[in-house]
């Protein structure tokens, strides 16, 4: 083996040429630990990746464990791809699969939405009226877009009269593109927002407003489009490097920011986005024209998450995460319940890359709890963003709770530059990796 394959097999990339993926080509699939007998009663709650992830991984490690998957969603959603069919790179239908497609012999499905959460009697009710004792819960519902705090905003306009939300699923981030579209042949102003909650995958505003500025670019042609990027925070990205970075590339590509503006309203008539202003301790109302406008709205736990006491306190009170331990993922009140996912209340970690690494460290503290032992996982932060800044390149942002960037790849994908391979990695790399995660292979 070459020095350079040695030293990305040695990294834990989540990309289809990462540790996973590259060691089992050259080596084969490395041996899993001998499984763990036991009787416990697992309830997961949400199959979307981190749900699938440790179901997959769980059935592997336990021998007679009841497993109980519940989620009410038929379709299984690849959201990294999102981002490429709302630019017109991919159809629809590239990001859907079937809930059950992932799921392993050995779990039971229950088809139904949670509906309650009793964490002191240590069940779970279902929608149907169903209750799901269990000794060991764990929570990855995702989260919820709330539209409803965009007033004037309704997904039904989603591809009409220039407005765009590719969050929202499949068929409308290809609504999205439909609307992006016209854009970028017939030019004018877009406008593009990002939330003020925290939010999954947060450079997938940016990818959006790159990459349609590039497609408008080679269509319309400079000088005949605008581009607009408004957001609550007071920087670009949340990692100053990279922020740095983003503000650089958008100075070069003429892309305008205001900063610190909230959207809060839409009037889709006059074809105009009302945001709130801060200046200091002041607020403002300000008016932003558009002629396209793409809308991602606040996001926040599920409402059985936040009715259910497992939510933290003191911080994201209005958005109701999970209070959990950082490291380990476990919830510090109670001791039998772990987080996993978008829904964890932790400083990062709602991307599918974060997913791939905070599920091996559930599991380890989950069977260890089993054998009446103590975990020694860590997670670590690890966030990865294939920061996409034109069709065909992109800057392979890697790293942790920290700001400190972790390449997978040091000395061979440097992180702040456009490069075709990051581009191919998410374009075509990190799908394959993505699935076998869901296996529970990555």
């Amino acid at each position: 083996m070459s020095d350079a394959m040695r030293l990305m097999a040695s990294r834990r990339g989540f990309m289809g040429l990462g540790a996973a993926g590259l060691a089992a080509a050259v080596a084969g699939t490395p041996a899993r630990a001998a499984k763990v007998a036991t009787k416990a009663r697992i309830v997961i709650i949400g199959a979307g990746a981190a749900g699938t992830a440790i179901a997959n991984r769980l059935v592997e490690r336990l021998d007679g464990a009841e497993i109980t998957l519940v989620d009410a969603r038929k379709e299984h959603i690849y959201q990294p791809g999102l981002s490429l069919v709302a630019a017109g790179l991919k159809p629809s239908g590239y990001v859907l699969s079937q809930t059950t497609d992932w799921l392993p012999a050995g779990v039971k499905l229950v088809a139904e939405r949670a509906a309650a959460i009793d964490p002191v009697a240590k069940t779970v009710g279902t929608e149907g009226g169903q209750t799901l004792a269990y000794d060991y819960l764990i929570v990855a519902p995702g989260l919820v877009l709330d539209y409803e705090a965009i007033e004037g905003f309704s997904l039904d306009m989603v591809g009409q009269n220039g407005i765009g939300s590719l969050y929202a699923g499949a068929d409308y981030a290809a609504k999205t593109w439909a609307a992006a579209q016209k854009f970028t042949e017939e030019g004018g102003v877009a406008l593009m927002s990002r939330p003020e909650t925290e939010m999954k995958c947060a450079g997938a505003p940016l990818k959006h407003a790159f990459l349609i500025e590039d497609i408008a670019s080679r269509t319309v042609g400079k000088g005949k489009y605008e581009i607009h990027y408004a957001a609550p925070q007071s920087s670009l990205f949340g990692v100053p490097i990279v922020a740095e970075k983003v503000r650089m590339l958008f100075g070069e590509r003429g892309m305008t920011t205001h900063m610190q503006h909230t959207l809060k309203s839409v009037d889709p008539g006059r074809k105009l986005a009302t945001f709130e202003k801060k200046d200091g301790d002041m607020l403002s109302l300000v008016e932003l024209p558009y002629d396209y406008l793409h809308v991602i709205p606040p996001q926040r736990a599920p409402e059985v998450i936040r009715e259910s006491d497992l939510s933290w306190g003191d911080k994201w009170v209005d958005q109701g995460w999970v209070e959990c331990d950082q490291q380990t993922m476990r919830h510090l009140r109670y001791p039998e319940i772990f987080a996993l996912g978008d829904v964890a209340g932790v400083p990062k970690g709602k991307t599918a890359a974060s997913v791939k690494w905070q599920v091996p460290v559930v599991e380890d503290h989950l069977v260890a709890a089993i054998e009446g032992k103590e975990g020694t996982a860590v997670y670590d932060g690890y966030t990865s963003c294939p920061l996409i800044t034109r069709v065909g390149r992109a800057m392979l942002i890697e790293f942790d709770y920290k700001n400190n960037l972790v390449p997978s790849f040091p000395g061979i994908i440097a992180p702040l530059e456009e490069l075709w391979i990051s581009w191919l990695m998410k374009e075509v790399a990190l799908k394959a990796t993505y699935n076998a995660m869901l296996r529970g292979k990555a």
